[in-house]
């Protein structure tokens, strides 16, 4: 009886609704997993911890004092340790500790590993200061001073309040800086680059007069008196900047002077209470999704990244869309059923399989050196011998990304226009429809919640991908956006930073492995929420598009 029942469960089909039910799960599991693997390792980065200041003493070695933010502690074996000529205790495992200790300009590293057990007279003073600086990364130690020029301003605990004030005046006179430099003096050094461009362009159609030349010269003395007044604006806001300087005092006692130039913040995270520090983590976070990197992508934002990615992505999109509906529509709806075209959906299904980085040198390859040389050639001959397209760029990286694509696309279509059925084609031809008519008003709007869904998995391909992008046009830093306010405003020439590239040069190819760390699982999970956000609004025009033609059953 029980063998019959047990039968009858498995051809009833149950056994394989709970197995792939407990896959799903399983996979769910994972998912959420790794992602709140990310966002723990990566979010917590941003949160102010606490500054310890202890005695090490280890046997052998002279005592020395250890300040600095515990960031991570890790059990080693003994065995290991006694390999490597250090005193151990006896215990299987000891627990070590790492340290970020900054002061990279006194001590030529951030970090060090100490044997928890050998630190000794923890304290947790509210006077260690924290100063987050553009070089040399964090400063850790005691404020003593802060001057102007050479004069003393205040020492002690009264020159915090100063410190602060005078923090906030120089960030002030650096936005200004920055507002010159990358935005007026930008768009100066843009419109001198046009006007040679120009001038070349004369002298190579041999239609350089008289009056031309007096013309550029005429804007050119304009511009060039523009940029004699931004300069002797910018020599002030210099000689501001770079007054005031405060002096600190690191764990060994030495003193350092620091330009308040060259300071973001300085806290004391000890003496911070629970909504202080709060506000700092939000300040942190929105400083990482709207700054510029520096210290080789350590530290700062990673804007230029998100926008590349965003940009490089509704690039591919817009060019992948036509061409992958174009040519589904003519595999479905015009083609003839014959063996070329059974041969041409199977090479288009293997297209999809080829690995990326044949795509990349595919495109630096065709795309760069042949297309975009002879762009060169025949468009831009007053700009050579320097490449204009001849040389990997946004638009290289958009094309590559969509070949790659386009295959996701066809499919995804094709797959639609199959499944709207022969009856609907045959009424609208019946009611008097030409067949482009009934294309373009029937079957293709049935067929677009297909098309979403072959381009929410094109992007979510493309936002990802990395390899090809390192050879058409990504970079480790791009010194200005590739849509900003000078002319042509969207330069699909110039090359771009990517999430994806950033988490592999941060990882792999940054000189200060353990400060990398943290920002590695920061920008992963950001890149998540990039692809995310462009997948859902996808999917939010998918389901309208169902929804507006759902009574004709697509």
């Amino acid at each position: 009886m029980m063998r019959v029942s047990l039968s009858s469960w498995y051809k009833s089909g149950s056994p394989f609704v709970w197995l792939n039910a407990g896959a799903v799960a399983i996979s769910l599991v994972m998912v959420i997993g790794l992602i709140a693997l990310i966002a723990v390792r990566g979010l917590g980065h941003f949160w102010p911890g606490s500054l310890m200041e202890a005695d090490y003493r280890l046997p052998g070695q002279p005592e020395r004092v250890i300040l600095g933010e515990v960031v991570e502690t890790e059990k080693v074996p003994t065995l290991r340790l006694e390999s490597a000529g250090v005193p151990v205790v006896e215990a299987e495992f000891m627990q070590r500790d790492l340290i970020k200790i900054g002061n990279r300009d006194l001590t030529g590293g951030d970090f060090v590993w100490v044997l928890d057990d050998f630190l000794q007279d923890r304290r947790y003073p509210d006077a260690l200061v924290t100063v987050e600086r553009r070089e040399w990364g964090n400063f850790y130690g005691r404020l003593k001073a802060v001057y102007e020029d050479e004069q003393l301003v205040a020492s002690g605990e009264q020159a915090w309040p100063v410190l602060q004030e005078r923090i906030e005046r120089a960030l002030d006179i650096h936005d200004q800086i920055y507002q010159i430099e990358k935005h007026q003096i930008g768009a100066i050094n843009s419109s001198m680059e046009r006007l040679r461009l120009r001038e070349r362009r004369y002298q190579l159609n041999g239609t350089y007069t008289a009056a031309s030349e007096a013309e550029i010269a005429s804007e050119r003395a304009e511009l060039d008196a523009a940029y004699r007044v931004l300069e002797a604006e910018l020599s002030e806001l210099y000689v501001r900047f770079n007054r005031d300087h405060m002096v600190g005092v690191a764990s060994d006692g030495s003193e350092v002077r620091i330009s308040l130039g060259n300071v973001v913040r300085a806290f004391r995270p000890n003496a911070m209470g629970l909504l202080q520090k709060i506000g700092f983590y939000f300040a942190k976070l929105w400083e990482f999704v709207s700054d510029d990197p520096r210290e080789a992508n350590t530290e700062g934002g990673i804007f230029p990244a998100i926008f590349g990615t965003v940009m490089m992505v509704i690039l591919m999109s817009i060019i992948v869309t036509p061409f992958g509906v174009v040519a589904a529509v003519y595999l479905r709806e015009y083609a003839s059923q014959g063996p070329i075209t059974r041969a041409i959906r199977i090479a288009v299904n293997n297209l999809a399989g080829v690995p990326s980085i044949v795509y990349g040198v595919f495109g630096l390859g065709f795309f760069v050196y042949f297309l975009g040389s002879n762009i060169d050639q025949l468009f831009f001959p007053e700009a050579l011998p320097a490449p204009t397209f001849g040389t990997p760029g946004l638009m290289w990286a958009a094309i590559t990304l969509a070949l790659l694509t386009l295959p996701v696309v066809i499919v995804a279509t094709e797959e639609g226009l199959s499944r709207i059925p022969s009856a609907v084609r045959e009424g609208s031809l019946a009611l008097g429809a030409t067949k482009a008519e009934t294309l373009w008003r029937v079957v293709l709007p049935m067929a677009s919640p297909a098309m979403m869904t072959g381009l929410i998995l094109a992007v979510a391909r493309a936002a990802g991908e990395v390899a090809p992008l390192m050879l058409v046009g990504v970079v480790k830093l791009a010194p200005s956006l590739p849509l900003d306010g000078n002319y042509p405003f969207l330069h699909l020439d110039q090359k771009f930073m990517h999430l994806g590239f950033h988490i592999y040069d941060v990882g792999f190819q940054s000189p200060n492995v353990e400060a990398a760390r943290p920002l590695v699982y920061a920008t992963a999970l950001l890149l998540v929420v990039v692809i995310a956000v462009l997948n859902l609004s996808a999917v939010a025009i998918r389901n309208h598009l169902r929804e507006k033609y759902k009574a004709l059953e697509v």
